[in-house]
């Protein structure tokens, strides 16, 4: 009787086991298909979101970098530094994040992902032209990761490329004679160092699948004069393959082009950069579709005519514009980024912030915005606004 009371237990159970079996799998598909419409566009193609996002470094280098003299510099380079401080990127990282969590773009571009440091005061770094400060102050591109992994919508990085990095001591404190007097620069208490990344980031929770990561510096490259001494400002972009359910496999590429370019150059640095792109080896030509962001610093009609070279060189690439100019992404005027602090939206009156295809025929634009155009917890989230676009693939 025991025997018989167990067995009748057994069998219940694994009927529920299997009825429950059977609805797992008759919901898996429902599940499936609803990841799929996620990037179907009513049969019409898949579409793919991307975003380029320029971060902003945190302050205006120009003062540094036009320094008469070592004092001068010395100067500036304090200032820079309470810049930095006074652009909270940790606040800023919030409204950041939250323009990503609210687009949810299956790839994203990310430029001026600035890694702060800081160590003891010495012109070194300058001298030799080899940073050695290891002390991290603001690591943005962390700062960021925290802020879009606290959800849901889960981001991870696909490839860093690091740029320019540069150190260089300051006065940051204000406090005259608490420097080394033996380097001849007396007032600066603390060097800054800065290296510049550009990034590309996916949705895990989305589909996307990556290959074939790759990044690299431009050949064509800035120089400016720092005391005296040819500083080359590294300028470079990051590349991936990548696909979302149902689509075909294509090529992302997200770059940053010279901003520091003399307009009266022809060709300009950055006109040359871009041929680097669109070279027959370069990372923006390939037997797959090709989708480039960045920020370009160059548009058609938005800038003055010597800060068109780049663009057009991407025209004439065959690369096609797939984001919106209205309304315009760029830029604040004011280095602060505090509401109040001088920046307005009506600063934002030209494009250099791009999303474009050199495959207009297999990618189309369904619809473009641009997010950042106001303040977030007492910020501006970046001097630049974001680029959103929904593409279109035929395959």
């Amino acid at each position: 009787m025991k025997e018989e009371s167990l067995n009748s237990v057994s069998i219940r159970q694994l009927m529920a086991t299997v009825v429950a079996a059977l609805v797992l799998a008759l919901a898996l598909p429902t599940f499936a298909a609803a990841a799929q419409e996620d990037h179907s566009d009513n049969g019409r193609g898949k579409v793919v979101d991307v975003m380029t996002r320029n971060l902003y470094l945190g302050a205006d280098l120009a003062p540094a970098i036009g320094a008469k003299d070592l004092n001068e510099f010395v100067v500036a380079n304090g200032k820079i530094l309470r810049e930095v401080s006074e652009n909270n990127f940790p606040v800023r990282a919030q409204g950041l994040a939250r323009e990503i969590l609210t687009e949810k773009p299956d790839l994203v571009g990310l430029q001026e992902v600035a890694l702060w440091r800081t160590g003891p005061p010495s012109l070194a770094p300058v001298l030799s032209g080899e940073p050695s400060a290891t002390t991290v102050r603001y690591d943005y591109l962390q700062l960021l990761l925290d802020q879009l992994n606290k959800g849901p919508d889960r981001y991870e990085v696909v490839v860093v490329q690091d740029e320019f990095d540069l150190e260089a001591p300051g006065d940051e404190n204000n406090v005259a004679g608490d420097g080394p007097a033996e380097q001849g620069i007396p007032n600066a208490e603390i060097n800054g160092r800065l290296t510049m990344r550009d990034v590309i980031l996916a949705r895990t929770n989305g589909g996307v699948q990556t290959a074939n990561p790759q990044s690299g510096n431009f050949e064509t490259l800035l120089a400016v004069p720092i005391l005296g001494k040819p500083l080359t400002i590294k300028r470079g972009w990051t590349a991936t393959d990548a696909r979302v359910p149902g689509s075909d496999w294509f090529r992302f590429v997200n770059t940053h082009l010279e901003a520091f370019d003399p307009a009266a150059l022809v060709p300009s640095i950055r006109a040359l950069q871009a041929s680097e792109l669109v070279a027959p080896d370069g990372p923006a030509t390939s037997d797959l579709p090709v989708v480039l962001v960045g920020d370009l610093n160059s548009d058609d009609d938005t800038v003055a005519p010597g800060d068109q070279q780049a663009y057009r060189v991407l025209l004439e690439a065959g690369m096609v514009e797939r984001s919106t100019a209205d309304p315009l992404s760029c830029c604040l005027e004011s280095s602060l980024l505090a509401e109040g602090a001088g920046g307005s939206v009506a600063d934002f009156d030209h494009q250099v912030d791009h999303v474009m295809t050199r495959d207009p025929s297999d990618v189309a634009l369904k619809s473009s915005t641009v997010t950042g155009l106001l303040p977030v917890n007492g910020f501006w989230s970046s001097d630049h606004a974001g680029v959103f676009s929904a593409l279109r693939f035929s395959h």
